[in-house]
């Protein structure tokens, strides 16, 4: 037997697993790296977070992948030779904490590598009748494998859509795997670039389970104040927004949007909800002359009540309904602040670190999950969603050399 396929052989043999999962989001802010130690598979998995680092991207990177961001139009030869460059560098970037940790890349089985998202096009968001949905991740997983020595799982969103889904989000299966519970039903709030939640019903009925974008949640924040605030990256504890008054004109004319009326479970992301997006809303209104603050208060308002108007209708007629939050909206204390006071039947929003897991490292770590489920050969289907994903399939394997 090959020596590549012995050692994936010996690894899904195993109970307990050493896998790191990274996490490249829409906010550019770093790669997000954790080493899960993992046992079982299916609804037995219990994981074990032994280190988790953010190395932060240098203005560099950003700029690189900023040229062919959310764009329709951009230079091909950039994204092909941007391919190679990010998945060398993410595994770069591993090593890197491999050398921190004082951890071999020999103990390590698997690395689970979502990429860079450049661009997410589901059917709803273009108008090509002979195409269905499509997306696309930059950071090949071969390069991490060569850089890193370690075998490499990637391209697992191509995997879904392959299998009927829209990409995204792929939160849903570790969602239900580790954070299920007969005690209450549980919604958990992914708040990056754009915001997600997975519903999980206490009755564990997976027909029940879905996942689904919400809206923005910082994408169209963090790019107001990358333009006019720089160089600051983030609206940093709120400081901006909270200086300014909502304009309610300008927050209907966000709200107004076929996206927000469609069924869960759906897809968008920084193609649709962008400063374009902003702009054609403040002319719709003639709020052009709106304050910085004042345009900043109103696009934290925004976000907060297209993520509650989700929550609502997720919990509508049920009780006993507990939200957990992760993702960089964690941080920002307004967005919390109104989130809360706009879903009246919630006395608190708790992160994912009351439930075992560092809210800043939760979709790193459900990548880690999707890859040990890989290697497992695990299976689930759920209900509103591409059905039948086995994910011994789901993801490319490459080998180190």
């Amino acid at each position: 037997m090959h020596q590549h396929i012995l050692k994936l052989y010996n690894s899904a043999k195993k109970q307990q697993r050493l896998i790191i999962g990274l996490m490249s989001g829409t906010s550019l802010d770093g790669l997000d790296v954790a080493l899960c130690q993992i046992s079982g598979q299916g609804m037995e998995t219990q994981i074990a977070v032994l280190a988790f680092e953010t190395v932060d991207y240098d203005d560099d990177y950003k700029q690189k992948i900023k040229k062919v961001f959310a764009k329709r139009e951009c230079d091909l030869e950039l994204v092909t030779l941007l391919h190679p460059w990010v998945g060398a560098l993410h595994g770069k970037m591993v090593n890197q904490c491999l050398a921190k940790w004082n951890i071999a890349a020999d103990d390590i089985d698997a690395i689970a590598s979502h990429g860079q998202t450049i661009y997410h096009c589901p059917n709803s968001q273009h108008s090509h009748a002979d195409f269905n949905h499509g997306t696309l991740q930059i950071g090949d997983s071969d390069h991490v494998a060569v850089t890193t020595g370690i075998t490499t799982i990637g391209d697992f969103r191509q995997k879904h859509i392959a299998a009927g889904g829209e990409g995204a989000p792929l939160a849903v299966y570790g969602d239900y795997l580790f954070f299920t519970s007969a005690d209450e039903n549980r919604i958990l709030l992914n708040m990056g670039g754009i915001a997600n939640l997975t519903y999980l019903p206490r009755s564990a009925d997976a027909s029940a389970v879905f996942s689904s974008d919400i809206g923005p949640g910082n994408t169209i924040m963090d790019a107001y104040i990358q333009r006019y605030f720089a160089p600051l990256h983030y609206d940093k504890d709120s400081q901006v927004a909270a200086q300014g008054t909502v304009n309610q004109a300008l927050l209907t004319a966000l709200c107004d949007n076929e996206f927000f009326s469609l069924a869960f479970p759906k897809t968008t992301g920084p193609e649709v909800f962008n400063l374009q997006y902003l702009a054609r809303a403040q002319a719709a209104t003639n709020t052009t002359e709106l304050s910085h603050h004042d345009i900043m208060a109103t696009l934290n308002r925004f976000s907060a009540q297209v993520i509650a108007n989700a929550i609502n209708d997720c919990s509508a007629k049920l009780d006993n309904v507990a939200v957990y939050a992760s993702g960089g909206g964690i941080h920002n204390p307004l967005l919390m602040q109104h989130i809360l006071s706009l879903c009246p039947q919630l006395q608190t929003i708790n992160n994912t670190q009351s439930l075992g897991i560092d809210p800043d490292a939760k979709e790193a770590v459900l990548f880690a999950i999707l890859a040990n489920e890989c290697l497992a050969g695990g299976q689930q289907r759920f209900g509103n969603q591409a059905q039948g994903i086995p994910t011994i399939t789901m993801g490319k394997v490459s080998f180190a050399d």
